[in-house]
């Protein structure tokens, strides 16, 4: 084998085990928000968590930020559901929306907001 071609394809093999890895913490990240997500809900059954953010996006690297949108019927409900989600440690930043609130943003003129919407991925949902 050449010496070049030997180079290319130990960087090849090195990029896939970093993108692997990378795929694997990814999943790995998402399944323990999932688990969380389900335990907040358990006194907010009427509620629902959506990953927003780079993690939704999948473009997140060691300094993003976990964002996290709290659903709920009511306003009370929304600011009790992220409480909570706080309290579990399992996001840094969460927004608290009523279901009305959600829909209008999701599907409003915002273009912030129709990125939200379009991104968002849920982490459970009643």
């Amino acid at each position: 084998m050449r010496p070049e071609r030997h180079t290319t394809l130990r960087s090849i093999h090195s990029w896939a085990r970093a993108f692997t890895t990378s795929d694997a913490a990814s999943e790995q990240r998402l399944l323990e928000l999932r688990r969380d997500a389900a335990t907040a809900l358990t006194h907010h059954p009427n509620g629902s968590l959506w990953l927003f953010g780079s993690w939704a996006r999948g473009d997140w690297d060691g300094y993003s930020d976990v964002d996290v949108l709290a659903i709920a019927p009511n306003r009370e409900a929304a600011n009790g559901l992220a409480e909570a989600v706080l309290d579990l440690g399992m996001a840094d930043d969460v927004l608290a929306l009523t279901e009305q609130e959600w829909m209008e943003r999701r599907h409003g003129t915002d273009p912030y907001w129709r990125a939200i919407g379009r991104d968002a991925l849920p982490l459970s949902s009643p």
